[in-house]
């Protein structure tokens, strides 16, 4: 174990050329950021998903209420043992075949067990007001950490000129506000991957996992090796467009559908400019270019580097899915009457479908529903509608 500890920690990979750990040790003049530090996040993950839990039980549920959004989720299937059997233990998706198996051995036609197969993998989404509760308290955390970053920054030199972060590199202390900011978006990213298990279940669930690690994984280089000042920019950067992307999943489940179509308009502009315009520009250029002038590259520089360009590689994909649920939304609209979050649940647009992947169905069994239960399907859940009134 020791022999692992030392390569892991290889000044080499760490640290610029001739700077050792020795170098950053702690000292009556200055403080610099220890990798040791990073451990209080563990357990402040823990305590920020408890404090989620009663935020969400004690203030976001009352809110919801208070807005008259029900509790109560889709509509439950009739309980059938022999198909509860199939669902939990074979398919929850049954082809054709068991279909007709099924049917035969039931006395039910296909399109009843089709619609109970529908409504039972429906009902294990969750209600209005838990996805109401779940935004909220992302909503919350955002904009209190996102207006800390705005009053921190606007007194820090390497706002104004991104150059000072790399001046004296890696020489530069450690402030209180500083080390705050960062332990608390470690914490409150380590609460997110690990709670992204057990919350809504979403389509763009593996990429959402691949953002937490790289934003752990960013956070925890940064602070390493001492490019917490760039490493502030970034986070700053990156929680305004979240604030509004929040905001407007509330005003979508309070049914409030103008706000709602306010502030997806607001949070794609600031996304897109903030995620293709300001981070190549101002982030990617000095993490790139300023950087390799005033220091150097070195290895866990190349590193760093990568997992900034992977994030961009994540902004361009989820602009496009931004962009073309925009462009959906308004094609599909009647009258200037449009839901951007309901377009396509196939997109990062409720930017938030749940994972149900049961929405589209295999095309050999399409045959079998359209025309059931009014145009939209099944009780409502069976296509996407841009009709505000959806949930």
């Amino acid at each position: 174990m020791a022999g692992i500890l030392v390569w892991f920690w290889n000044e080499r990979f760490w640290l610029p050329h001739n700077v050792t750990w020795a170098d950053l040790k702690n000292t009556d003049e200055s403080t610099f950021p220890q990798a040791e530090d990073l451990y209080l996040a563990c357990p402040l993950a823990f305590c920020m998903f408890m404090i989620r839990l009663v935020f969400e039980r004690f203030i976001a549920r009352p809110c919801a209420l208070g807005l008259k959004i029900q509790a109560n989720g889709p509509q439950k299937a009739q309980h059938n043992a022999i198909l509860e059997k199939v669902f939990t233990a074979i398919t929850k998706h049954p082809d054709e075949k068991r279909l007709e198996g099924l049917s035969k051995q039931l006395d039910w036609d296909v399109r009843t067990i089709q619609r109970w197969f529908r409504q039972r993998r429906n009902q294990e989404k969750p209600s209005t007001l838990a996805r109401f509760c779940e935004s909220m308290w992302r909503f919350t955390f955002y904009l209190y950490i996102f207006t800390y970053g705005v009053r921190f920054l606007k007194k820090t030199p390497w706002l104004w000129n991104t150059r000072e972060c790399w001046y004296n590199y890696p020489y530069q202390p450690l402030t209180v506000d500083l080390h705050y900011y960062y332990i608390l978006e470690l914490s409150f990213y380590l609460s997110l991957l690990f709670s992204q298990f057990t919350d809504i279940r979403r389509k763009d669930f593996l990429l959402m996992f691949l953002h937490h690690v790289a934003t752990i994984s960013l956070i925890t280089f940064s602070y390493v090796n001492n490019m917490a000042r760039v490493g502030t920019l970034v986070m700053c950067l990156h929680d305004a467009a979240d604030v509004l992307l929040e905001a407007a999943k509330m005003a979508n489940y309070s049914k409030c559908q103008r706000l709602c179509n306010v502030l997806f308009i607001m949070f794609a502009l600031v996304f897109i400019s903030s995620r293709l315009g300001v981070y190549p520009v101002w982030i990617l250029n000095t993490t790139v270019f300023e950087s390799w002038e005033i220091v150097g590259p070195y290895p866990s520089w190349w590193v760093f580097n990568t997992l900034l360009v992977l994030l961009q590689a994540l902004h361009t994909f989820w602009s496009y899915l931004i962009v073309r649920t925009a462009y959906r939304a308004i094609s599909r609209g009647k009258a200037g009457k449009w839901n951007p979050l309901h377009v396509s649940k196939d997109d990062r647009s409720d930017i938030e479908s749940s994972s149900d992947e049961d929405e589209v169905l295999p095309p050999s069994q399409k045959h079998h529903t359209n025309g059931t239960n009014g145009a939209h399907g099944t009780n409502g859940y069976l296509s996407p509608s841009p009709c505000p009134n959806e949930h």
